[in-house]
């Protein structure tokens, strides 16, 4: 009597849990070409860019474009900082952080950007930027080491942003803030593909979500916003 009642039990605890598992995404097949058909709180996950892509990542253009030394100031970094640069692809941004702090760990899930990254760093010679291979769902950061973790143009291409969230919240320090650098979903005339633009109202969503406090939006950059969120203390 005792094994049918416990296996009853069991069998509604599944029933309970599971759809609630199921229903942090959904699968469709008609989607956006751009996109994965997977979608997460109510957006479409974009492809995510390849190594093949690294040219593009460092192109001479990028810095008029994005103007990634606003983007910098915007983080108010301390010299004893401990920066997670996540898709961090070829480092554009961790080599051009690792001077002004302490340590900054480059996170990327393609092994081949995480080779780039090890060429580069002895090719720059700097010394304070660790790269890091990621998976999908972990971003392999040691737990309460992180003051900033900083994600630009990132975001909206991982392919599971609730667990890799989860993770990222997992490694920052109390009050360590996360910075969404994304093109701005809101603004027809930034010309790039939708997919890869995000809306401050779906950012904010997603990263409160995860248990993050939102601070401030600064939109100073031409075509991006830098969304800013804290870590409970």
């Amino acid at each position: 009597m005792f094994w049918r009642k416990f296996g009853a039990l069991v069998a509604i605890w599944l029933c309970l849990s599971l759809p609630a598992l199921a229903d942090d995404y959904q699968i469709r097949t008609n989607h956006d070409p751009d996109g994965i058909g997977k979608f997460y709180m109510g957006r479409e996950i974009a492809e995510v860019m390849g190594h093949q892509g690294a040219g593009w990542l460092e192109r001479s253009s990028r810095t008029s474009e994005e103007q990634p030394e606003k983007a910098i100031a915007a983080l108010n970094l301390k010299p004893d900082s401990a920066i997670a640069d996540i898709g961090a692809g070829t480092g554009y941004f961790s080599f051009r952080i690792a001077p002004q702090v302490g340590k900054v760990y480059a996170v990327d899930v393609q092994p081949e950007m995480i080779e780039i990254l090890n060429d580069l760093k002895d090719e720059k010679k700097i010394s304070n930027v660790e790269p890091i291979l990621g998976t999908e769902t972990d971003p392999n950061l040691p737990e309460n080491s992180v003051d900033l973790a900083l994600m630009v143009d990132a975001y909206h291409e991982f392919e599971y942003p609730k667990e890799m969230i989860a993770g990222i919240v997992r490694s920052l320090k109390p009050h360590g803030r996360v910075v969404l650098v994304e093109y701005r979903g809101e603004n027809p005339f930034v010309f790039i593909k939708p997919l890869h633009k995000m809306t401050q109202k779906q950012a904010r969503q997603e990263m409160t979500a995860a248990g993050l406090k939102y601070v401030e939006t600064r939109n100073g950059l031409p075509q991006q916003h830098i969304l800013i969120f804290e870590k409970a203390g």
